[in-house]
């Protein structure tokens, strides 16, 4: 990943993927169940839907050391089981981020991959640009190897997870 002179408004990425020994089908309910997503990360705290059976909305509470505790609306913004599961967080027109997973059969089992962008709109990542424009790429880039490493874990997780069962 090339993450040098990244800036926010360049809407930057980061992705990782592994292989699951499982189809994508198994894989599925685990990658799609907003539920788990909490024991995944050490960032989120809590989800939970707010739109009832319609399952296109929910609400995450996060904690980070440097950020604090926050909480954010996400919207569903893509849902192809078994393939393609994404959510834009906050304005689903201008999310602060967008992320995925993308699952892909591969040599019998599943290549499972999760992408996040950052931006356009505003996050509190904005706020910590805003105090020390001078160091905007830093932060970008920190904050990038932050979610590369917790997707790494998260995959982890949900392999684990799927071939443990």
């Amino acid at each position: 990943m090339e993450w040098t002179g990244a800036r926010y408004a360049d809407k930057p990425t980061a992705e990782v993927s592994t292989w699951i020994d499982a189809a994508p089908e198994d894989v599925w309910p685990v990658v799609s169940d907003i539920g788990l997503m909490p024991s995944l990360s050490s960032e989120l705290q809590s989800v939970e839907w707010c739109d009832g059976e319609a399952r296109r909305k929910f609400v995450g509470r996060s904690k980070h050391d440097a950020f604090g505790e926050w909480e954010t609306t996400s919207y569903v913004v893509e849902c192809d089981a078994p393939r393609v599961f994404a959510w834009a967080v906050q304005d689903p027109a201008e999310p602060s981020s967008v992320w995925k997973f993308t699952l892909e059969p591969d040599n019998g089992g599943t290549r499972l991959s999760q992408w996040m962008q950052l931006g356009p709109g505003r996050s509190g990542l904005s706020f910590a640009i805003d105090r020390m424009p001078e160091k905007e790429q830093k932060i970008v880039f920190v904050r990038l190897r932050e979610f590369e490493t917790a997707m790494t874990g998260n995959l982890a997780a949900i392999k684990d997870r799927v071939e443990g069962s």
